[in-house]
């Protein structure tokens, strides 16, 4: 069985998580990070040295960074889901995880500090007005991208999906100016139709 760290409203623990319940696997979830803490202990350093979330243990194997473990999860149980056999397929996957994670989370994770962790004293609309802006462009990207597409990689769910459908659901829940994005907003709604996607992450942002 599985073992996961971390908190289920943190973005790359929902990507963890998402994949678990599309691939239906057993495990267990201990919440750490945030308010609940436990990640400078000997004992979770000893699992993850960058005293991060997630970790997932998987018998003898300890995966951390969230991409790795979404690839570990598709690897491991997802052949020709999760983890397209097709090794082009599979780089279409793999490039839109990466991108994510250089192109859209600096500025997702800006504009959600300071719109949603931050007091009235801290927050700057300055920053989430660049922002905003930053993202509207790399999500334009994605919304060029998904037209005449059922999701990332083609007609079926794979890997890329993940970093991708929870980026967008964070991106569509903050409220930030956004152009009109209906390849976005129709992908949006076809993930919505997945109930691991509606459990694990469209939750509350806060």
């Amino acid at each position: 069985m599985l073992t996961v760290w971390g908190r289920k409203n943190s973005l790359n623990v929902q990507k963890a998580m998402w994949a678990i319940g599309e691939l239906g696997l057993e495990h267990t979830r201990h919440d750490v990070g945030g308010p609940f803490g436990g990640l400078d202990t000997p004992e979770y350093l000893a699992l993850n040295p960058n005293g991060r979330i997630p970790t997932v243990v998987d018998g003898d194997a300890t995966v951390w960074e969230s991409n790795a473990v979404v690839r570990y999860l598709a690897a491991a149980y997802g052949a020709g889901g999760l983890w397209p056999t097709d090794a082009g397929v599979r780089a279409i996957s793999d490039q839109w995880m990466d991108w994510v994670s250089m192109e859209v989370m600096s500025n997702l994770t800006l504009a959600f500090w300071h719109l949603v962790r931050f007091s009235d004293e801290e927050r700057d609309m300055d920053v989430v007005k660049t922002a905003a802006a930053a993202l509207a462009s790399t999500f334009g990207l994605l919304d060029r991208h998904l037209t005449g597409r059922t999701f990332i990689a083609g007609d079926q769910l794979t890997m890329g999906d993940v970093p991708a459908g929870a980026a967008v659901y964070r991106y569509l829940a903050l409220e930030l100016d956004r152009p009109a994005m209906p390849a976005v907003q129709a992908y949006f709604d076809r993930l919505q139709e997945r109930s691991a996607y509606r459990q694990h992450v469209v939750v509350p942002l806060s």
